[in-house]
């Protein structure tokens, strides 16, 4: 799994992921599970014409072979970001690690780790890097 956009194609989707997320916010609030969230926002980006994959397998590979474990990102769109959700009273370091491996396993360069239990988005929307 490549990154293929350059930086102004990246930070253009990057504008219009959050634009999604605020807007599922803003119509169903906080306090409803993760897959709710995850469903409405594979719409919202349908809508846009903005491509998305959810519950993408995540092969892990241990010492050069492939590890059966079932793990799965929550979405990922246009192939490019890694998107983790969450509907938790706050985010923990444990779901920041989570993240950052799941950019290193599908070597994805931009993520964002969503936590749809919060009165206002910008108190649960983090955008995270990864660093080579």
């Amino acid at each position: 799994m490549e990154n293929t956009l350059d930086d102004r194609k990246r930070k253009q989707i990057s504008s219009q992921i959050l634009d999604c997320c605020i807007e599922v916010h803003r119509n169903l609030g906080p306090g409803l599970m993760e897959s709710t969230y995850e469903k409405c926002l594979l719409k919202e980006f349908s809508l846009r014409g903005i491509n998305a994959k959810s519950q993408v397998r995540l092969p892990v590979f241990y010492k050069g072979e492939e590890v059966e474990l079932g793990y799965k990102v929550d979405i990922i769109v246009e192939d490019e970001f890694t998107m983790e959700l969450k509907s938790v009273d706050s985010i923990l370091p444990v779901h920041k690690a989570q993240l950052i491996t799941y950019l290193k396993l599908t070597n994805k360069k931009v993520g964002f780790l969503v936590n749809f239990n919060v009165s206002l988005l910008k108190y649960g929307f983090n955008r995270m890097i990864r660093s080579y």
